[in-house]
């Protein structure tokens, strides 16, 4: 039996087929492959791949429906492949379950470099430590407190919050949906404008140029990530 991960890759275009089964496989995945959403589930359930990449336009299906049906049965991280360019489909899909995206024409570094990702928040998923260490950003969530390259960072309840939240999750897009959900509940889900204000004052606490952030990344029309390296 093979010790690699295995990533199930969904997509019905034989050229992304064709291209990505070496590309994965050099970069030391196993790999197994399905054009239709039928065939996907039954690949899933037979197999329990490690992540799954998955196109949105599926002959059989459309793809959200695949997360959500993915979703019922597994915490496998999903990576939305799409040429899709409307928003509203990438944060439909993200707020379905799927933990990332990557638009078509895409970069295989790019690509590999969110795997690395989803794989390695599913290990910290289950051996969350109670510090969290993002660059040179440190958590201290029994204490409450942040340190910045070891200066401590003071924020107020929500910021704390909020910050946690991206960096249980470095590296990877959380929806505005999603963040206003987990920090300020259900009847806070359409308040962009005040998430942006949380942002902006995370910040001017934590970025060396708040005006041109490189640790809390947005994602136009979409949401946000940590940057996890």
């Amino acid at each position: 039996m093979s010790l690699r991960p295995l990533i199930l890759v969904v997509d019905d275009e034989p050229q992304i087929q064709r291209f990505l089964r070496p590309a994965l496989t050099a970069a030391g995945y196993d790999v197994e492959q399905a054009s239709t959403g039928a065939e996907a589930m039954r690949l899933a359930e037979r197999r329990a791949p490690s992540l799954v990449i998955l196109d949105l336009g599926l002959p059989d299906a459309d793809g959200k429906t695949i997360i959500t049906a993915l979703r019922r049965q597994m915490e496998t991280p999903i990576i939305v492949l799409s040429a899709r360019e409307r928003e509203a489909e990438k944060v439909a899909a993200l707020d379905l379950g799927a933990d990332d995206y990557v638009a078509k024409p895409f970069g295989i570094g790019e690509l590999l470099a969110r795997i690395r990702v989803c794989l390695r928040a599913g290990k910290d998923d289950l051996t969350q430590s109670e510090i969290l260490q993002v660059g040179a950003l440190t958590i201290d969530l029994p204490r409450r407190k942040v340190t910045l390259a070891n200066a401590p960072v003071k924020l107020t309840p929500k910021e704390f919050d909020l910050l946690t939240l991206l960096a249980m999750h470095p590296g990877r897009v959380m929806t505005h949906r999603q963040i206003l959900q987990k920090i300020w509940g259900p009847a806070h889900v359409e308040d962009t404008p005040y998430l942006r204000v949380f942002i902006g004052q995370l910040r001017a606490k934590i970025e060396g140029d708040p005006a041109s952030p490189r640790m809390i990344v947005t994602e136009p029309g979409i949401g946000y990530r940590l940057a996890g390296d």
